[in-house]
C-alpha cells in the first residue's frame, strides 16, 4: 500500500497507463508512476513520459500522436490497435487486461481538452463492469468507480464527490453533506469527510472522487 502525507492510502497497481494529457507533477502520483512493474503509455502519453526521464514498457494506441523519435526508438514495443471505435486509453486498459491484468492506475488523463477529459473520466465505469479495478490520478485527487453499499478510507475535512451513474437509494455515513438520490453530477459534489472513513450505502453505479490533501 502506498500512502500519502494526508494519508491516502492506496494499493500498489499491477500496471500503470500513462495517458495524452498533461503530465502529472504532483508527487503522490508520480510515486505511483515510479513504484508500478508495468507502464503502458497511450501512444503521445510516451513523449511526456521520455521527457521526464522513464521509459515506457508498452505503447498502445494507433500511432497518431507518437514522435517520429519515439516511433523508431520503441518500434519493438510499441502495440498498434488501428479501431477508430475506442479511444487510447481503452485500448491501453483492454490491452492490460488480455494480459491477465485487473489492477490498473491511470495519469495523465485529464488537463488538456475537456471534452478528452469527460470522456477519460467517465470510462471508469465500462472499466469496472470488465471486472477491473482501476483508479485515475490527477495532480488534485483521485477517481474510483464503485458499486451499491461501500465503506471508503479518508481523513477529516478531505473533500469529496460523488457522481451517480445509475445508482438508486443514495445514503450517506460520514460525509457532512448527507446524499440522497440525486439526478445531476453537481449535486453529489463539494462534499467533505468528517473522520477517518465514510460510507456510501446505494444500489447501482457511482463514481467517488477524493482530494490528497485536507481543505484548510
Amino acid at each position: 500500500m502506498e500512502k500519502n502525507k494526508s494519508g491516502i492510502y492506496l494499493a500498489i497497481p499491477e500496471a500503470v497507463v500513462v495517458g495524452n494529457g498533461e503530465f502529472p507533477s504532483h508527487p503522490f502520483p508520480l510515486s505511483v508512476l515510479d513504484q508500478a512493474p508495468c507502464v503502458v503509455c497511450c501512444d503521445g502519453g510516451a513523449n511526456a513520459l521520455v521527457e521526464s526521464g522513464r521509459l515506457p514498457d508498452w505503447i498502445v494506441g494507433d500511432g497518431d500522436s507518437l514522435s517520429e523519435e519515439n516511433r523508431i526508438r520503441f518500434q519493438d514495443r510499441i502495440h498498434r490497435i488501428p479501431d477508430q471505435e475506442t479511444n487510447d486509453q481503452t485500448k491501453a486498459v483492454s490491452f492490460l487486461a488480455s494480459q491477465g491484468i485487473r489492477r490498473i492506475a491511470i495519469l495523465g488523463a485529464t488537463g488538456k481538452r475537456e471534452d478528452h477529459t469527460l470522456g477519460n473520466i467517465s470510462l471508469l465505469m465500462e472499466y469496472q463492469q470488465m471486472g477491473l479495478e482501476v483508479v485515475m490520478l490527477t495532480d488534485y485527487g483521485f477517481f474510483t468507480p464503485a458499486a451499491d453499499t461501500q465503506t471508503f478510507a479518508g481523513f477529516p475535512h478531505q473533500q469529496v464527490s460523488v457522481f451517480n451513474f445509475d445508482a438508486v437509494q443514495l445514503r450517506s455515513e460520514g460525509l457532512k453533506y448527507p446524499i440522497y438520490d440525486f439526478r445531476y453530477w453537481w449535486q453529489g459534489t463539494l462534499n467533505e469527510v468528517e473522520g477517518d472513513s465514510f460510507r456510501i450505502m446505494a444500489k447501482g453505479h457511482y463514481l467517488v472522487y477524493r482530494t490528497y490533501e485536507a481543505k484548510e
